[in-house]
């Protein structure tokens, strides 16, 4: 069982989102998972150019850090997205990852994977930005296990028991993860979601050449 932590603050070590992803962390990894960390800030991630290469082929024509970091992802049953809240949005290297992430929405390549999200604040905002940041999630096909979002300006002792709630839904996203909790409704969305992109992808097959491959290796070409 892998769980991934990806944060988006340039504070680095002095970031207050990095308490809550290693919080949701330490929560996995005492239910047994092993967890790996990644500072965004710390990779080159170019902006989208929206060539449509990726739909074509499955490879973007950027040379960066991204097809590593998503390889990683890939590699993870569950994913832990941080961010402080930026003009309730999240701060530009996670929007570029996500506008990079087309075709693994397309393809929906996070399925029969489980995600969360948790979010700072100075004063308000936080529950929008977590919930964008599991909407993605849930786009690009996973399950989401919850998520905490803390307003600091307001409260400056509310980090530590969003610490406390940050460790417990760790605990839960890895539940999730050994299928002892399940999530019909979300189920049930993903097959919708995937029967809307199986015919995106039929009717651009000549365009979408890797998608439509990937829907027939998969099975879920009809």
């Amino acid at each position: 069982m892998k769980v991934i932590g990806v944060n988006a603050s340039p504070r680095g070590k002095d970031s207050n989102t990095l308490r809550l992803v290693n919080a949701v962390l330490a929560g996995a990894k005492d239910e047994g998972a092993d967890t790996e960390f990644i500072d965004l800030y710390t990779l080159r991630i170019e902006y989208c150019t929206a060539c449509g290469t990726c739909y074509a082929t499955g490879e973007c024509t950027l040379l960066d850090d991204f097809s590593d970091l998503f390889d990683r992802i890939m590699n993870a049953d569950g994913i832990v997205l941080g961010a402080p809240n930026y003009i309730d949005a999240v701060p530009a290297p996670m929007k570029a990852l996500f506008d990079r992430m087309a075709d693994a929405i397309h393809c929906q390549m996070l399925t029969g994977k489980f995600g969360c999200s948790v979010c700072t604040a100075g004063g308000s905002g936080e529950s929008e930005v977590v919930g964008y940041m599991n909407k993605v999630l849930a786009t690009l096909g996973a399950n989401i296990a919850g998520g905490i979002g803390v307003a600091i300006g307001r409260d400056p002792n509310a980090l530590g028991k969003a610490e406390t709630e940050a460790h417990t839904l760790g605990k839960t996203l890895a539940r999730s993860i050994r299928g002892e909790l399940t999530y019909p409704e979300q189920d049930e969305m993903h097959r919708q979601k995937r029967e809307y992109f199986c015919q995106l992808v039929k009717y651009n097959k000549d365009r979408f050449a890797h998608e439509y491959e990937w829907y027939t290796q998969m099975g879920w070409m009809k």
